[in-house]
């Protein structure tokens, strides 16, 4: 029995747009779950392709859907939300969400500095960093890809088991440094080839582009860190007080 009201003075896409939105939000269409196609709402009921289009277009923009060109249009997994109140390592916050963290580790190496990592870390052009390239997951679905520089002189020790496991952890923990604060800037931009690739994505998909300079409590960078985030699965929140 079609759900769709045409007497309402509610538009007939806006409907359709709620009543998946309830599927989604009971549980009973899940994420990676597939659509019928639009002709199909269409005909159930009674209702122009347009208009099912114009709902499933407007729950792609708020992504509870997503589209993949000759597949269809799939149920999106949730976001995960991050607050922008406190400064947490991406293991901690997955951990803190009920998620399993991990990482893929695509290259690790000891390399100089260039003069724009220098400046970031506070070093000289061409002292030792530690570059590390990885996919951060979530849950084993791909959330980042990650470019993180250390000063090798700072942190000493490093290895590949360390980073595929926390890295802040081992600064505080095993090297006793306090990690203070950092500086976060947010923007937005499109995937390139590389990125669509280890993210699952296509080429031209809305990505966050995020870059962190953390510091010690004497005021010592730490590191410089440039992660590009599926903006379809990640989500920032912050509390702002009227002062």
């Amino acid at each position: 029995m079609s759900m769709i009201n045409k007497n309402s003075p509610i538009p007939i896409y806006y409907q359709l747009e709620e009543h998946i939105k309830e599927l989604i939000e009971k549980g009973e269409l899940k994420p990676g779950d597939v659509l019928p196609p639009e002709r199909e709402y269409a005909e159930k009921h009674q209702i122009s392709r347009m208009t099912v289009r114009q709902a499933f277009t407007q729950l792609v923009n708020e992504g509870y859907l997503h589209r993949i060109q000759g597949k269809g249009t799939f149920v999106a997994e949730r976001k995960i939300e991050q607050g922008l109140q406190g400064l947490t390592s991406f293991t901690e916050d997955m951990k803190s969400r009920g998620l399993t963290p991990g990482n893929e580790l695509l290259s690790f190496k000891l390399i100089p500095a260039t003069l724009t990592i220098a400046s970031q870390l506070s070093i000289k052009e061409y002292d030792p960093v530690y570059e590390i390239k990885r996919i951060r997951l979530a849950d084993q679905l791909p959330m980042a890809v990650e470019v993180n520089h250390i000063s090798a002189n700072l942190i000493k020790g490093l290895t590949e088991q360390i980073v595929n496991q926390s890295i802040y952890h081992y600064i505080e923990e095993s090297l006793g440094m306090r990690i203070h604060h950092a500086a976060q800037t947010i923007e937005s931009s499109i995937a390139n080839s590389l990125e669509a690739k280890h993210l699952h994505i296509s080429t031209g998909s809305p990505v966050m582009l995020i870059q962190r300079n953390t510091f010690l409590k004497n005021g010592t960078p730490v590191e410089f860190v440039k992660s590009t985030y599926r903006a379809d699965r990640y989500k920032f929140m912050i509390t702002m007080n009227r002062s």
